[in-house]
């Protein structure tokens, strides 16, 4: 089998979507299959090599298309920006001829309308269901061959407006990218942290319904326990300023900032932590039903504790055995579970170990294996 994957995204990238797709794409390879990835051209300030910057074995073709950069404009332009790529791109595909008998595995629903049209089986990973597009997205993918979703919540959506061909693949981890030999000590001098202290991280990007505005609040109360110091890695260049505008405005000299980690800089930080943060917010159906964040799966692997937000989407995954769970947004309820699992050492080290353990079904691999199962025996 042939698999083609095709995304209209900017490759490589510091987004999660980009490890997402290159982790598949890898995971797959490794199966015996032959995969190729297709992208567009696209302006990026990222110079390094796609298998150095996702530190991931170079077992698979990527082939770039060449497609006009409207992202150039964006500022000026807007959301046209993404609509005139989006258009650009399909007229590229267009023009380009796939072999014949390959499989075409897609995130975007337009994409798989135009290699539907074009004769191709087509699979659509699903990572949330827009209401905001209902007919669009029926209409796109009303021929399709199989959804994956990334979570229940994602697939539910599904099923229940007719599609019966689908697949629940969470994300996953690489559990080996994890066998840190060093001290956390160690691992601490390597980024700057403060070595004596209880450090409470969160990494990830600075959207809203992530919870980043949470954890500043929490810091700012907790700001006269001077054991507890808090990081946040991750965010674009703007959100760093954004926010080290408030640290500073605040004077929160309990927070730090580190910004964008390369993927291989992820194990060895979340490592250096006492306790990891999840504080998701359902700010919407997708927050709150329908994620499944990498960082979940990458937080589990540390044998580090983890709180997180009390939602549908992570308790697919976390539950009271493997996590500290609290509601959503609300730093009264944060702040003393932050207190409550530094002072209770056996409860920290139990729910870590649980966590270590349940992860070992969430592997980059056994996902692979599910979807090419699943593609094995579609039937038309």
């Amino acid at each position: 089998m042939k698999i083609i994957y095709i995304t209209n995204a900017r490759i490589p990238t510091e987004k999660a979507h980009g490890l997402q797709i290159i982790k598949t794409c890898e995971a797959l390879a490794n199966l015996g299959v032959a995969v190729e990835l297709i992208a567009p051209t696209r302006k990026n300030y990222i110079m390094e090599d796609v298998f150095s910057f996702y530190h991931v074995k170079n077992n698979f073709k990527i082939t770039y298309f060449k497609s006009f950069d409207f992202f150039r404009w964006h500022q000026i332009i807007g959301h046209l920006s993404f609509i005139l790529n989006s258009l650009t791109f399909l007229l590229t595909l267009r023009k380009n001829k796939l072999p014949n008998d390959s499989v075409v595995y897609t995130r975007q629903p337009e994409i798989a309308w135009l290699m539907l049209r074009r004769g191709y089986k087509v699979f659509f990973e699903a990572h949330r269901w827009p209401e905001s597009k209902n007919k669009l997205f029926k209409f796109l993918l009303k021929n399709i061959a199989g959804v994956i979703g990334n979570s229940q919540g994602t697939v539910s959506e599904f099923t229940k407006r007719g599609w019966k061909n689908v697949l629940v693949a969470q994300n996953g981890v690489d559990l080996d990218d994890f066998n840190v030999s060093k001290t956390k000590t160690e691992l601490r001098e390597i980024f700057s942290l403060p070595v004596t202290k209880k450090i409470v991280l969160y990494l990830g990007h600075f959207y809203d319904w992530k919870g980043v505005d949470s954890i500043i609040a929490t810091a700012e109360k907790m700001i006269a326990d001077t054991e507890i110091f808090f990081v946040l890695a991750g965010g674009t260049t703007a959100d760093i300023n954004q926010y080290q505008k408030i640290i500073n405005d605040k004077n929160l000299t309990n927070v730090l900032l580190l910004g964008f980690q390369k993927h291989q800089h992820v194990p060895p930080l979340l490592k250096s932590a006492d306790i990891l943060l999840l504080p998701n917010i359902p700010i919407s159906e997708e927050s709150k039903y329908q994620t499944s964040p990498i960082k979940m799966f990458e937080y589990m692997a540390t044998g580090v504790p983890i709180i997180a937000s009390d939602l549908p989407s992570i308790k697919e995954i976390l539950n009271e055995h493997n996590a500290l769970l609290v509601p959503p947004s609300n730093i009264n309820k944060l702040a003393p579970a932050i207190k409550h699992l530094l002072q209770n050492q056996d409860l920290a080290v139990k729910i870590s170990t649980q966590a270590l353990t349940d992860v070992k079904q969430y592997s980059w691999q056994k996902r692979a294996e599910k979807i090419l199962k699943f593609a094995q025996n579609y039937r038309i």
